[in-house]
């Protein structure tokens, strides 16, 4: 009997050496990887559609800055506005052994694919700023609330406008462009609800109402508020463009009190238009962004106020999901699809403390 159990004994001693040595290697580096106490070991990549512009190089610096703090490997790669090279990065960074990836996709529509891509390899992949269509499986998309940042200014700008008129001139980005949707209808939503005095609900259906007069039109009020949005301009979300725009409309419209933008370079562009015909006491209002030119201005008294659309807090946020991904084992189920920063109007108020959030 002594025997038989030395002997099985034995057996699974050779057993266990023989596995060892047939897979120690693999087995050791998956624990070393994934097991506990060692979350420093994963690898992340970063797809982006473009590193032009301020805020995708602070997006992209937080989030190989938060990697690094965390002892991870971070590979970034930028698409330059090439689906197709999207894909080919897609496509280099899970043959690299990504853990997963965060993507700023070039076009939502074939995002779908890439993503699936990824997911059919075993890659996860959080979207930061831009989203996919729908169909995508993603784990969540990570971006500021350009809705309710809109809204936000249009509430501030609406206190501080409660006993006049609004005779507007819209300076929007690009036609179709989801974002400067959102944007603008938060603002005339802020701007309704304020003025009127009606509840968030009422205002969100009245800002409906001055989208489709401004399609229709060109032009929309709100005589509730005392609102009024005397021409809209398309400017391709650059400072020459919302320049370009603002200057055509002040020729035929000079009484105005209020530029409203999209984001701050067109603001800033408007500006210089404003400046150029010399017109006095026009507010500078965009509803998102954050670009510390603005801020700087918010300072001088000469822009009255944005919404933050900040690539840290983006990149902070995102980072913590993938935390929970990679390290706690969450998945898709566990988030929402879309995943928000908070909203905030940045103003002389709080510009100071809000500065280092801009980019």
């Amino acid at each position: 009997m002594k025997k038989r159990i030395l002997a099985a004994l034995l057996c699974t001693a050779v057993t266990v050496t023989l596995l060892a040595g047939c897979g120690g290697t693999t087995s050791e580096s998956t624990k070393d990887k994934k097991g506990e106490g060692a979350a420093e070991n994963y690898k992340v990549g970063y797809a982006t559609k473009t590193l032009s512009g301020g805020y995708f190089v602070k997006l992209n610096e937080g989030l190989e800055a938060s990697c690094k703090d965390l002892g991870w490997e971070f590979v970034s790669m930028n698409a330059d506005r090439d689906a197709d090279t999207e894909r080919a990065n897609l496509e280099a960074m899970v043959s690299q052994g990504c853990d997963l990836i965060f993507l700023n996709c070039v076009d939502p529509d074939s995002a779908v694919a890439n993503v699936q891509y990824c997911v059919d390899n075993g890659v996860p992949v959080i979207a930061v700023d831009g989203g996919c269509s729908e169909d995508a499986d993603l784990i969540t998309t990570v971006y500021s609330d350009n809705k309710q940042n809109g809204r936000m200014v249009g509430l501030a700008y609406a206190e501080y406008m409660k006993d006049k008129d609004i005779k507007a001139l819209m300076i929007s980005g690009t036609k179709g462009d989801v974002a400067g949707y959102e944007r603008r209808m938060g603002l005339f939503c802020g701007i309704i609800e304020g003025k009127a005095g009606i509840d968030e609900e009422d205002a969100w259906e009245a800002a409906d109402v001055i989208e489709q007069a401004l399609i229709d039109t060109g032009k929309a009020s709100n005589k509730e508020a005392d609102f009024y949005i005397l021409g809209q301009g398309w400017s391709g979300w650059s400072e020459d463009g919302g320049l370009q725009a603002a200057e055509d409309l002040i020729t035929a419209n000079p009484d105005i009190t209020t530029i409203l933008g999209e984001n701050d370079d067109m603001v800033i562009g408007a500006g210089v238009a404003v400046s150029n015909a010399k017109l006095e006491n026009v507010d500078l209002v965009a509803a998102a962004d954050g670009a510390q030119r603005a801020y700087d201005l918010i300072k001088e008294g000469k822009y009255f106020a944005t919404g933050e659309n900040s690539p840290i807090l983006v990149g902070q946020l995102a980072m913590d999901i993938a935390k929970q991904v990679l390290v706690d084992g969450k998945t898709k189920k566990d988030f929402e699809t879309v995943t928000m920063t908070s909203a905030l109007a940045v103003t002389k108020d709080n510009v100071e403390e809000r500065y280092d959030y801009g980019f």
